[in-house]
């Protein structure tokens, strides 16, 4: 999965127009203008799309943290020079205020089992003895799920 189709989700989901993508980078303590934004969403054939490098996706999903769980007082974080999947997910765990029960619970939305072992080992140090390198596969379920989640509303139509 590339840093933009990530972030073209993350838009979707939400719903964040330009302006509200801006504000989360600037909550990032970072400035980025319309027509960055716009061009890190357009489809990659576009003549205009740029591609979201690794430290601008990190920067922008530290300002989501800060925008769904509040801004911590005094310096923040450094955004990673190099994201893996195992840090994109992380980082919207973190964002969204989700227990592992949580995670599982979404990626069931989209139709995939995972034990609850096998999810903390993405979310463990690199070089740990359990530690797994989360696959583009299971970065996309979680993010299908959380978008049949907040967009699609799962739970009203089960409550129905």
């Amino acid at each position: 999965m590339t840093n933009n189709d990530v972030l073209r989700r993350i838009r979707y989901t939400f719903d964040f127009d330009d302006s509200k993508m801006i504000s989360i980078f600037a909550l990032a303590e970072c400035t980025v203008t319309r027509e960055q934004t716009s061009n890190w969403l357009k489809k990659d054939d576009d003549e205009a799309f740029q591609e979201l490098t690794d430290e601008e996706l990190a920067t922008f999903l530290n300002g989501l943290i800060n925008d769904k769980r509040g801004k911590k007082e005094g310096d923040q974080p450094i955004p990673e020079k190099r994201m893996t999947n195992n840090d994109i997910f992380k980082k919207l765990k973190i964002a969204l205020n989700l227990k592992n029960d949580d995670v599982l619970e979404i990626m069931g939305f989209a139709d995939f089992e995972i034990s609850a072992h096998e999810l903390s080992a993405f979310f463990r140090k690199k070089g740990h003895k359990n530690y797994r390198l989360c696959k583009d596969q299971i970065l996309r379920y979680f993010l299908q799920g959380v978008q049949f989640k907040y967009r699609d509303n799962v739970y009203s139509k089960v409550e129905k």
